[in-house]
């Protein structure tokens, strides 16, 4: 089972506010236990959304809205994507986090099950996914 551990945006985080040494610190101890666990699929954080857009779709329409955003308790400043046995471990795992803006400040973050191919019915076109899945795990991802 996958999990993201989401990290909820801030005013710090979407100011740009890089994270202090020692909030650097506990993510990297955090990041390497889950590493040594062999449960760690992914980490990253997100530049703040003043460098980003969002696509709204309106009918067969997009148009492209450019950020900043107003909202920042619901936009994501970063993940940890996590592979594990049980809700109860993925729990566990997100228990320990460290808190994304530094010990005794108010902080959130979200934890959520991603799906996979198997929680869909069984059809011709999930094979394709299959093979998407087959061929990204065979090639490189690139750099940009």
């Amino acid at each position: 089972m996958r999990y993201m551990i989401i990290v909820k945006a801030t005013p710090e985080s979407e100011a740009g506010c890089m994270p202090g040494e020692d909030l650097l610190n506990a993510m990297a101890d955090y990041h390497g236990e889950l590493a040594r666990a062999g449960v760690l699929l992914d980490a990253s954080g997100l530049h703040p959304s003043s460098q980003g857009w969002r696509i709204r779709y309106q009918g067969k329409e997009r148009s492209v809205i450019d950020g900043p955003f107003t909202e920042s308790k619901e936009m994501i400043a970063g993940y940890s994507m996590i592979s594990v046995r049980s809700p109860e471990e993925a729990l566990e795992w997100a228990r320990r986090f460290p808190n994304p803006r530094g010990e005794g400040l108010e902080a959130e973050i979200e934890v959520r099950r991603v799906f996979e191919l198997e929680d869909f019915p069984q059809t011709e076109t999930l094979e394709r996914f299959r093979e998407l899945e087959a061929q990204s795990a065979v090639q490189p991802q690139s750099q940009a």
